[in-house]
């Protein structure tokens, strides 16, 4: 698993972005597929999960604005962010599990401008 993360960038308060994390292989067997960011001086913290069942799981704060999906074919993941607040300002890092291994891709860095 090499996960390539990509899509972040600059934006206004109330505006839209979306991320994109590739593996360089298969996704069909990765458990769990998420997303997750780093803000300055703070922890990383989980944004959104997909499972294998396509179960979503999302941090509350981003419920309602964020949408994690999954595109086998592609082997990809996203992740659409709407409705952008400050406080979303992070780089995000997109994750996988596989066989209770965790992978990282590097992280995307995101900034919302007020």
């Amino acid at each position: 698993v090499q996960l390539q993360a990509s899509g972040g960038g600059l934006v206004q308060t109330g505006g839209s972005l979306g991320l994109s994390c590739a593996n360089s292989g298969t996704i069909a067997r990765i458990n769990r597929m998420g997303w997750y960011r780093q803000a300055a001086g703070k922890e990383r913290e989980l944004v959104a999960r997909i499972m294998s069942d396509g179960t979503r799981e999302y941090a509350d704060s981003v419920k309602g604005r964020f949408t994690i999906s999954r595109d086998n074919a592609k082997n990809s993941w996203y992740l659409q962010m709407n409705s952008l607040k400050p406080e979303d300002t992070a780089v995000y890092y997109c994750n996988g599990v596989l066989l209770f291994r965790t992978y990282w891709g590097q992280g995307t860095e995101v900034t919302v401008s007020s």
